[in-house]
């Protein structure tokens, strides 16, 4: 494959790519008339002003990150052998950190593939599409994926907000196989069940993993809270670990049949106990009704999904974090997390810790945490570290 379409940086603009940025922004790019007219999600040749070579991307006009690099190289074919060489790269490295084939094996950006998500369920894979480029050479991940890793089933879950601001159609489509339903995860020594087609997300938080594993050592004998609890994750490892009670609260019915299945398939059901409502409402019950737990875990969904919901968002997490810090015994535990990509770290502690003053508490920051290491961070993204985590003992 040879003489891809050429795309030229404008004079002065291809610094941060050649640096190694994966994003080339539309302000950055000649819009020519031949540029506009291709196809979104087109495998490009990007040069810079001088026409020297600067490597092979996917380009669609009409966003705002117009293209998403791929390779240093020109004219470089993205193909099934492409997508091969990638995922055996990512799932090396995971191999030396996961005993079990359980856990994010694509990243994205991070690994080389950017707008491609991909979780593993032991014999099975959960894809997203995130991206024009991704979806116009779906047929490209599909077989490099078969043939990297030889999944006996295969779930797209292209029903992503990405995919709406790339104006691709939202689905969630069986490629080949069938995902068991509901499906049995392993992690951290713990059986939980997702529902992979009809869940959240890929049907599972791996990003959580390490997180999960903190509070677990903090929870022997101890009475905890898991808000937002999902499909129990924070709440059953504890409880695997010692906990005396344990209760899991989220909104959704379903999930919490899930979570409740799984505690009886691991032998927990005596100590987890399963509560559905919404988080803030509970909470206030929970404070007049004097409950206390000695580990609280919030793990909402995000609250901020563009920059315009900055300020609501943080104001959202700081009531939060006051009416979590109200139920937390003496000498006790929170952890309070965020997935807003819009809200950075330093914002979140800032919002946390002030909430935990408007509950009339003191103490301590012990730990400020992110995503387990099979969600990477780019080197040239590190606004892409959406996940935070701050662990806090309380007076």
């Amino acid at each position: 494959m040879t003489d891809l379409p050429r795309i030229a940086v404008l004079p002065g603009k291809h610094k941060r790519a050649k640096l190694g940025h994966p994003w080339i922004y539309a302000n950055e790019v000649a819009m020519t008339a031949e540029a506009k007219a291709l196809e979104p999600g087109s495998l490009v040749t990007v040069e810079n002003s001088g026409g020297e070579v600067m490597g092979t991307a996917f380009f669609s006009a009409n966003t705002l990150a117009v293209a998403r690099m791929l390779e240093r190289r020109g004219d470089r074919p993205f193909d099934a052998a492409f997508v091969a060489g990638r995922v055996r790269r990512a799932a090396a490295w995971r191999a030396r950190l996961f005993a079990e084939p359980y856990h994010r094996l694509i990243h994205a950006e991070a690994d080389g593939l950017p707008g491609l998500i991909v979780d593993r369920f032991g014999s099975g894979l959960v894809c997203q599409l995130n991206t024009a480029g991704m979806e116009m050479h779906r047929n490209a991940v599909i077989d490099g994926l078969r043939e990297a890793i030889g999944p006996d089933w295969l779930l797209l879950r292209n029903d992503s907000a990405q995919r709406h601001l790339e104006k691709l159609p939202e689905q969630v489509e069986t490629v080949f196989g069938q995902p068991p339903s509901p499906l049995e995860i392993l992690e951290n020594g713990v059986l939980y069940l997702s529902d992979v087609a009809g869940g959240q997300k890929t049907g599972w938080f791996y990003d959580q993993r390490l997180n999960r594993a903190m509070v677990a050592a903090l929870a022997k004998d101890a009475s905890v809270l898991d808000a937002y609890c999902y499909l129990g994750g924070f709440g059953l490892l504890a409880a695997k670990a010692g906990a005396a009670a344990v209760t899991l609260l989220d909104r959704s019915e379903p999930a919490l049949a899930l979570a409740g299945e799984a505690a009886a398939r691991n032998g927990l059901t005596d100590r987890v106990a399963t509560q559905r409502g919404e988080v803030f409402d509970a909470l206030e019950a929970y404070a007049a009704e004097k409950r206390r737990f000695d580990v609280v875990v919030i793990d909402p969904p995000a609250f901020a999904k563009s920059k315009k919901d900055l300020q609501p968002a943080l104001r959202g997490y700081r009531k939060l974090a006051r009416l979590a810090a109200r139920l937390v015994a003496p000498g006790g535990f929170l952890l309070a997390n965020s997935c807003s990509h819009t809200v950075d770290v330093a914002a979140f502690t800032a919002e946390t810790t002030r909430g935990i003053g408007e509950a009339g508490r003191t103490g301590r920051i012990l730990r400020t945490t992110g995503a387990s290491p099979d969600h990477p961070t780019h080197p040239q993204l590190p606004e892409s570290a959406y996940l935070k985590a701050v662990l806090l003992n309380l007076d």
